[in-house]
C-alpha cells in the first residue's frame, strides 16, 4: 500500500500595507531623483518596490499623486529651512554656510533637489512642484522675513540656493568647485543678508 506524503501548505505571505507603501515611495523617490518625472513609469517604480503597477495605483491612485507624495516626503526634512535656522540671529550666514557644505565635492545631491531639477521640463511635475514649493518652502521662508516684499525676497533666496546647487554640484562649474569654501561663504553671506533684511 502506497503511503501518500502530505505536503505542508505554504503559509500565505503576510500583508503589510505600511511596509508596501513605504517600499513604493522609496522606489519612486529613487526613480524620480535619477530620471525625472517623464522618464519614469509605474512599472519601473513597481519593480523597484517588488510589487505590481496595479498595486501602486491602488495605493496612490495615479503617477501624479505618487509624485506629489514623493515631493512632499523629500522636502519634509529640510537642511536649510529648519526652525532653528530660520530663528537664528544670523540666518544669512547660516544659509551661506549650509549651502556651501551641502554642495561640497564629497556630498551627494539631495533627492528633493534632483527630483525638482530632473522633472522641471514636465508640465504635470512642474505644477506639482510649484504647489509644493509655494505652500512649503516659500511660505515658511517668507513668514520668517520682516519688511516689504517678503514673498519675492524668499523666492529669490530659493532661486539662489537652487542655482548654486545646480552650478556647483551638478554642472561642476570650476569657479565654484575649485573655490575655497570660506571664500564662497564670504561671497554668499552679504547677498543673503540683503535679502533676509
Amino acid at each position: 500500500m502506497a503511503v501518500r506524503s502530505r505536503k505542508k501548505s505554504a503559509k500565505p505571505r503576510k500583508r503589510d500595507a505600511v511596509a508596501t507603501r513605504a517600499a513604493i515611495l522609496a522606489s519612486a523617490r529613487r526613480a524620480f531623483a535619477q530620471s525625472g518625472y517623464d522618464s519614469v513609469g509605474l512599472r519601473e517604480i513597481a519593480a523597484g518596490a517588488g510589487v505590481t503597477a496595479m498595486l501602486v495605483n491602488r495605493y496612490f491612485g495615479s503617477k501624479e499623486k505618487l509624485f506629489a507624495e514623493v515631493a512632499a516626503v523629500a522636502s519634509s526634512s529640510p537642511i536649510i529651512l529648519t526652525r532653528e535656522n530660520l530663528s537664528s540671529p544670523d540666518f544669512a550666514k547660516r544659509i551661506a554656510a549650509l549651502l556651501v557644505d551641502i554642495t561640497g565635492a564629497n556630498e551627494t545631491p539631495l533627492d528633493g533637489f534632483l527630483i525638482t531639477l530632473r522633472s522641471a521640463g514636465s508640465k504635470e511635475a512642474s505644477k506639482i512642484g510649484r504647489k509644493q514649493v509655494t505652500h512649503g518652502q516659500l511660505k515658511m521662508l517668507a513668514g520668517s522675513l520682516r519688511g516689504a516684499h517678503a514673498e519675492e525676497r524668499a523666492a529669490v533666496i530659493l532661486s539662489i540656493v537652487a542655482g548654486f546647487q545646480a552650478m556647483r554640484q551638478m554642472m561642476g562649474l570650476r569657479a565654484l568647485t575649485d573655490a575655497e569654501p570660506d571664500m564662497l561663504r564670504e561671497i554668499l553671506t552679504p547677498l543673503f543678508r540683503e535679502l533676509v533684511g
